[in-house]
């Protein structure tokens, strides 16, 4: 290894020699290469770059799933689903089809708000390309892509309740105007499959879809839907072997149907000319699902500040934000627009006035419902023993007759320590014109300050100021409703006056037909906190903005406590509370009474709220919400079962959890 040494003389320069080219190539080399490092060190990872990937990868997750879902066999998800949560139960069409029941009588579907498909027929520019695309329904899409254009669309004349000039929506037709809300979220499309599996079909089935915008009896002066459902009932018996049919309406489609029972027999021009006996002849049932005979208080908090529950925590999280001209849109005013022009709206309003939902110190809850108690599972239809015990001595009393207070202090005092001014006195005022310029014009930037404070200082609002309370900050409004809806209770229900349609649709100033073998059931969900009362404040915003808002900051201090996020909820089924859905069939038409002459059998079906167990479970099988109990496989079941031929009684009557006929009991209602 001779080569290793270190040598003397030459050796020693030719090394030292060799060393300096080797350093000057070194230099040389990194002469070229050291602007492609720099460039290369230069680039740091970004937030842009962590964005790409994140969506890369999740695009690329979201593919393999889809391709496995298609891929694989359709036993596979069932047996996942097995191996986690045991044995899956039939669904109740198979269920039934296996016990032998087929189909019998016709079926009609009456759909309630928002939840039917509406298309566009006729447009401004701004919708070109959109005919016969829905505006509202399934994707949704025109919404994100042209925002305004939609609302303007979708908002009818606020002075005639009807069509703007110039546009044209009409309601889908068949039954996918409402078997699905958006892609994968079911309304009617679970029930319309298990009556599929005993042999129903489109003719044996009807979806009674209507502009539910409109007020009832504009939807027959428009689109004569009214006379349209009148004809395909009948065609429907005629071409069944005389059959009777089985309405099933669903929410406001209650109040809409309560009111065709009255337009049918009414003679025309103002009804549909069939007679005191149509129903008896072309009716076997009606089962109405979440239906609120007597209003709900959520459309109180939406006509007055277009919120709810879940709106007034979103304002929590991000406050002034929705209220602001983000991006060109203020969002709660072009709702609020938009909205108020909905007559519909108008006829959920809560009905009885303090009769019905209590007044400043009283109301038929009283405090026997506990919004922190959990739910249990009840696979049983015929079961009311699951339900825990509460214990009402570690309960607060609700003043849930008082549907609006402005601080949580006045929601809670006695009625003798509060201190308010005359709401009415301030509405003869002079009104002084709000000289802000805002862009988006809505009734209250007509009231001026002197007038919004009024408001406020009246301090609390039962069922019967709420309604002076709307007149008040909506009068076009409540102009337009005035017409064609009414919220009191009847004295006499002969008097002629109430041959008018604007009654038609309140249970408690109108009878129901002579029918006596006819079914009414009420079925409902029960053990979610509903909303009932709401605490309120007045917003430091600006001119433009809306001026009242619900206090989210107003607790009730417990996690048992039924007032949370400025919100006192009762039993109910997360919109229409037990109250409302349940009192008709339990006090004001049981038996023979002066709202049902006839004696028409009433049954209610209470189906206790079960939450899903997993994310298998989609929305759940066992769910007493308002719209998830449309696939509650116990009360498909009960569907199913009339619809097959069975009667209340064979059903097995009354299936009642809540404290209902107590708090009737408690209702001075004249029978």
């Amino acid at each position: 290894m001779s080569f290793l040494r270190r040598r003397k003389g030459t050796d020693s320069s030719k090394s030292q020699n060799l060393r300096c080219n080797i350093v000057k190539e070194d230099e040389k080399n990194n002469l070229y290469e050291s602007p492609r490092k720099e460039s290369y060190n230069s680039k740091k990872w970004s937030c842009w770059d962590s964005c790409c990937w994140f969506i890369g990868f999740v695009c690329s997750v979201w593919w393999f799933l889809l391709l496995l879902y298609n891929t694989m066999p359709a036993s596979i998800p069932q047996y996942v689903t097995e191996a986690i949560t045991g044995p899956l139960t039939d669904p109740p069409g198979v269920k039934l089809r296996k016990e032998g029941l087929t189909v019998n009588h016709p079926v009609v579907f009456v759909p309630g708000i928002v939840t039917g498909g509406l298309e566009l027929w006729e447009g401004h520019q701004c919708a070109e390309g959109l005919f016969r695309k829905r505006l509202w329904g399934g994707s949704f899409g025109e919404l994100y892509k042209r925002p305004l254009c939609w609302a303007q669309h979708m908002s009818l004349d606020n002075e005639t309740g009807l069509d703007p000039p110039g546009i044209r929506v009409r309601p889908v037709s068949g039954l996918v105007a409402a078997d699905y809300f958006a892609a994968g979220y079911f309304v009617w499309a679970v029930l319309i499959a298990n009556l599929a599996q005993i042999g129903y079909e489109e003719k044996t089935m009807y979806m009674a879809a209507y502009d539910w915008r409109l007020s009832f009896q504009n939807t027959e002066v428009r689109d004569q839907t009214l006379s349209r459902i009148k004809s395909n009932i009948e065609l429907m018996v005629a071409t069944n072997g005389g059959k009777k049919v089985v309405v099933i309406p669903h929410s406001m489609g209650v109040l809409y149907f309560l009111h065709f029972m009255k337009w049918v027999e009414a003679p025309p021009p103002m009804g549909g000319g069939g007679g005191s006996e149509w129903c008896a002849k072309h009716i076997k049932a009606v089962m109405n699902i979440g239906g609120p005979f007597l209003g709900v208080p959520k459309s109180v908090s939406g006509l007055f500040s277009v919120e709810a529950r879940d709106i007034a925590i979103a304002r929590t999280f991000a406050p002034g934000f929705l209220d602001k001209d983000v991006f060109g849109l203020q969002t709660f005013q072009h709702l609020m627009r938009m909205t108020r022009t909905w007559d519909s709206t108008m006829s959920m309003i809560p009905k009885g006035g303090e009769t019905i939902w209590g007044g400043l110190d009283w109301s038929p809850e009283g405090s026997s419902f506990n919004c922190g108690a959990k739910t249990l599972r009840n696979n049983s239809i015929n079961n009311t023993d699951q339900i825990p015990n509460i214990n009402l001595a570690n309960m607060k009393n609700v003043n849930y007759g008082r549907i609006i207070s402005f601080g949580k202090d006045v929601a809670e005092a006695h009625s003798s320590k509060i201190e308010r001014v005359d709401l009415l006195d301030s509405m003869k005022a002079d009104m002084l014109a709000n000289l802000t310029n805002c862009d988006i014009w809505i009734e209250y930037h007509d009231i001026g300050d002197h007038r919004i404070k009024a408001v406020a200082d009246y301090k609390v609002y039962t069922a019967r100021s709420i309604l002076d309370l709307l007149h008040f900050v909506s009068p076009k409004l409540m102009a337009r409703g005035g017409a064609h809806f009414s919220y009191g209770i009847a004295d006499n229900l002969d008097d002629p006056k109430y041959q008018h349609y604007k009654y038609w649709s309140n249970p408690l100033e109108t009878k129901l037909p002579d029918a006596p073998d006819m079914e009414i059931y009420s079925m409902y969900g029960v053990g979610i906190p509903t909303e009932r009362a709401y605490v309120y404040k007045v917003t430091t915003a600006t001119d433009c903005s809306i001026p009242f808002q619900i206090d989210t900051s107003a607790e009730g201090g417990s996690e048992d406590s039924c007032l949370k996020g400025g919100v006192f909820s009762a039993d109910g089924d997360e919109t229409v509370p037990v109250l409302s859905a349940g009192l008709m069939a339990a006090k004001g038409w049981r038996g023979k009474t002066r709202f049902n002459p006839s004696g028409i059998p009433t049954y209610i079906r209470e189906y206790s709220h079960a939450p899903p167990a997993n994310l298998l479970e989609g929305r759940g099988t066992q769910s007493g919400a308002h719209v998830d109990i449309m696939g509650n496989f116990a009360l498909i079941e009960d569907v199913i079962r009339v619809a097959a031929g069975a009667t209340g009684k064979e059903l097995g009557g009354d299936h009642v959890y809540s404290d209902i006929f107590k708090w009737a009991e408690r209702i001075n209602l004249q029978l």
